[in-house]
């Protein structure tokens, strides 16, 4: 009995010592598993990479507006019609493609005549009649160019407006992609300079995530989280970031 009780203690002890054994080969494999883990995160480098152009806008949309003031809604529909006829006159002259044209409908406004207290009566002063002219083209410098000599209608008596023209780039998404490989490959030099001063050298990309990109005019030092789209400028500066991570070798 006591030879069976032995041999069941031995069987205990091996097994406690298997099992201990197990348990500190399982420990060094996750242990140097992580380690590798670490080991790859540790030798890897993220920086930011920068790239700028400056573009010239190719499309340009314009607005300009006249108005008429009169005591009857004929008497300034009449004189509004003429404005109307004149201004596409000039347009003509300056060679402006009746397709790149959008003539809005009219806007019209009562004036109301004033009591003594200066407030608004129910009876009607006048009439304010306006419209406007949209101007969408590819054609950016004659059109720019009219915008600025178009007040020139004022001296035919005519209540013009021209507004500030808006400048746009059609082919961004495709300077984008072309923009974002020069980040990247700006971001992968940067790395090269840091590391290269202790003897290491960059390893392949890990990752790249495209952070701020913005268009603004090319005076513009402004920088904006949330990127920027300026429309007042014919010329513009482009940027993006690109964070990219590499590994070291």
């Amino acid at each position: 009995m006591e030879s069976a009780k032995g041999f069941k203690d031995s069987q205990i002890i091996i097994l406690g010592i298997c099992i201990a054994v197990a348990t500190i080969v399982a420990s060094l494999i996750l242990s140097g598993g992580f380690l590798k883990v670490m080991k790859f995160w540790q030798h890897t480098i993220t920086v930011k990479g920068t790239a700028q152009e400056i573009i010239k806008s190719d499309y340009i949309v314009w607005d300009c507006t006249f108005t008429r003031r009169g005591a009857s809604l004929q008497e300034a529909y009449k004189q509004l019609k003429d404005d109307l006829d004149n201004v596409l006159a000039y347009m003509k002259t300056k060679q402006v493609n009746k397709s790149d044209m959008n003539v809005n409908q009219i806007v019209t406004t009562r004036v109301y005549q004033k009591d003594k207290n200066d407030k608004d009566t129910n009876i009607v002063d006048s009439y304010v009649l306006s419209q406007s002219i949209e101007i969408r083209s590819n054609e950016i410098d004659k059109i720019d160019a009219i915008s600025r000599q178009s007040t020139e209608l004022i001296d035919q008596g005519i209540n013009f407006e021209s507004a500030t023209p808006n400048y746009f780039y059609t082919k961004i998404d495709t300077l984008k992609v072309e923009m974002l490989a020069k980040a990247t490959e700006n971001a992968k030099l940067r790395a090269e300079s840091m590391v290269s001063s202790v003897g290491n050298k960059i390893g392949g990309l890990q990752s790249a995530k495209m952070g701020v990109f913005q268009i603004t005019p090319v005076t513009s030092v402004d920088v904006s989280d949330y990127g920027e789209n300026d429309t007042s400028a014919l010329e513009k500066k482009v940027m993006v970031v690109v964070n990219a991570s590499f590994s070291i070798e």
